[in-house]
């Protein structure tokens, strides 16, 4: 019996699962860190991540934060940081001369769909060498631990994401609070 193979009695045990679940999370971490390494000369996880949560659309730097849980003063740097590589931009609210906005530049919304695409090339490339009853099995074991968890599904490969890494079942629409 190898590694990963496990008697059918295996399944009640909570943490034999867990210990599987736990080493996909580390292959697919693995993969989006792959994904980011092509423009992490200029863009880190966190200021990724900043992006992602950016590609809902116009929101104010105070609401970035709280999307981000981090504090305004912290965003704001990571902001300045996206700003000066030319992938997000700061306007002041009209609405709200002391607010300022914040968008996804052009260049910024082509980073988070080269790192997505990445992602998403590799992850199917994993699953194409599953067999096709194995593809099966992993859909509904996926689908159950995703609804478990309260995760939405991930948008079809032809559909821009809005989310592209996950973190956002809590998100509030970010264009609504301009």
């Amino acid at each position: 019996m190898t590694e990963h193979e496990r008697p059918v009695d295996a399944t009640d045990d909570v943490d034999v699962v867990t210990r599987e679940v736990l080493t996909a999370s580390r292959l697919l971490v693995a993969v989006s860190a792959r994904s980011l390494a092509a423009v992490e000369e200029r863009v880190t996880l966190p200021q990724f991540r900043m992006l992602v949560v950016l590609t809902r659309g116009v929101t104010k730097l105070v609401t970035l934060a709280e999307q981000l849980q981090v504090a305004p003063s912290t965003a704001m740097r990571m902001v300045d940081r996206l700003i000066a590589a030319g992938l997000a931009a700061r306007q002041p609210n009209p609405r709200n001369r002391r607010e300022t906005l914040l968008q996804l530049t052009e260049e910024g919304r082509r980073t988070v769909e080269h790192v997505t695409a990445r992602r998403r090339s590799e992850i199917a490339g994993i699953v194409e060498v599953l067999t096709p009853a194995q593809r099966l099995a992993l859909i509904e074991a996926l689908a159950a631990f995703n609804r478990a968890g309260a995760e939405p599904l991930a948008p079809a490969s032809d559909v821009a994401e809005s989310h592209p890494l996950g973190w956002a079942v809590d998100l509030p629409a970010a264009a609504h609070d301009v």
